[in-house]
């Protein structure tokens, strides 16, 4: 169990981030069209997980900008952004923003990403979400980099995320 702050207020996860070096756990989330994609779907690409609690939160939304902006430029990379937001608000926001370099996934029908990450967070005002973190997996299916923000309302370190993909 992790233990992370949400506006300075402890909050625990249900575990913790794969290390770095083992092989990723794969996962089925569900996509914008409600159809399911896998992370061994991407096999053979640099994956970056961008883990967060809603897209509808400034934060949330800065770091879906934010690897979107940087995935335009990233070679053999996806940027896959996973949340337990209903696929249509994602859609939503990406069609508003005109994001289009990156896949957005959700978590809503089953936890077990949650879960098999360390990231339902299980307890606070939270409670039933995703913890923010980003996890780089490389075209082996490997952990390259994972980071599990410590504060909830603070972004992510985009750029040791980003050059970590090699």
């Amino acid at each position: 169990m992790a233990s992370i702050t949400f506006k300075g207020n402890p909050v625990h996860t249900t575990g913790e981030l794969p290390q770095k070096g083992v092989a990723a756990p794969d996962f089925t989330l569900v996509k914008g069209d409600l159809s399911e994609a896998k992370l061994s779907d991407f096999r053979g690409k640099n994956v970056v997980l961008n883990i967060f609690p809603s897209i509808d939160t400034g934060v949330c939304a800065a770091s879906v900008r934010r690897f979107n902006q940087e995935a335009a430029s990233l070679k053999d990379t996806v940027v896959l952004c996973i949340s337990a937001d209903l696929p249509f608000a994602a859609g939503r926001f990406c069609a508003a923003e005109g994001i289009e370099n990156v896949v957005t996934l959700s978590c809503f029908r089953d936890k077990s990403f949650a879960e098999n990450y360390g990231l339902l967070m299980s307890d606070g005002p939270l409670k039933g979400l995703l913890a923010r973190a980003v996890v780089i997996v490389d075209r082996d299916g490997k952990v390259v980099y994972t980071e599990l923000v410590p504060e909830i309302a603070q972004e992510p370190d985009y750029h040791s995320a980003i050059n970590s993909i090699v």
